[in-house]
């Protein structure tokens, strides 16, 4: 939705998850403790620094949840860049990764095979692909020997939270000026905020941007899949939280309706 919004908003090259097969599992071995700052800032510096320099356009971005894990980095390296942190009610996002990314989002093998390779690196690296790298709790993590026993649904949960304070916290060293929070829920029913947005961004606001994030581009028709009980009980206890500081703990889940 954001990839394709700011696409139409002038002159830009923007892209989705730009090169995510290298920045994937740079970005979890980062986080994870397995690639320090320097290794980050070369890899950064030869795909997306690289990629910005070349660029014919006057504005270059990357929709990607994936870059969360390498601000610090990305803020070194590129001192104009800027960066919008783009949330959704987490209830929503589990199920979504749950339901639509399963065999790609910490399915139990995937997961059990990165564990075993965190655990002991002299077995051979996961290969580069998007189901074997998603962030685990480092070793000295209070969380890491539950973590083990985690069911998917769980594990989605564990990494909502997770990444949203990772972003919280990188972001919050960095000047107001090139930071932009906004919830999904408040975008997609304010051409205000839309207009925000893009401001922020230098870039051209028009209706047709609203009506973007009014109706997603890749949904034919609403899908709504609530939570179970059992799901509502095993997110709570891991994200509520992350919830209460996003600002979620007093909304209802909101339903798909476009």
């Amino acid at each position: 939705m954001l990839h394709k919004a700011l696409s139409l908003a002038g002159d830009i090259e923007m892209h989705h998850e730009y090169m995510v097969h290298v920045v994937q599992p740079l970005a979890v071995r980062r986080t994870m403790g397995l690639a320090d700052a320097a290794e980050a800032r070369h890899v950064l510096a030869s795909t997306h620094a690289a990629a910005v320099r070349y660029s014919e356009a006057a504005h270059w971005g990357d929709s990607s949840n994936k870059l969360s894990w390498l601000i610090p980095e990305l803020a070194e390296l590129m001192p104009e860049a800027k960066f919008v942190h783009l949330v959704r009610d987490g209830r929503k996002v589990a199920s979504s990764y749950f339901h639509k990314l399963g065999a790609e989002c910490y399915d139990d093998r995937s997961t059990s095979v990165l564990q075993a390779y965190f655990d002991d690196q002299t077995l051979p690296a996961p290969p580069p692909e998007k189901k074997y790298w998603w962030p685990l709790p480092r070793h000295e993590d209070p969380r890491s020997v539950e973590f083990r026993r985690y069911d998917q649904f769980a594990r989605i949960a564990w990494h909502w939270a997770e990444i949203n304070t990772r972003i919280l916290d990188t972001l919050d060293a960095l000047p107001k000026h090139r930071q932009f929070f906004v919830r999904l829920e408040d975008l997609v029913a304010s051409p205000r905020l839309v207009n925000g947005l893009l401001d922020f961004l230098n870039l051209s606001y028009r209706p047709e941007h609203f009506e973007i994030f009014a109706r997603p581009h890749n949904v034919n028709r609403p899908e709504d899949r609530p939570l179970t009980e059992q799901q509502l009980e095993a997110f709570s206890a891991i994200a509520s939280p992350m919830m209460e500081r996003l600002g979620y703990a007093e909304r209802d889940a909101y339903v798909v309706n476009y």
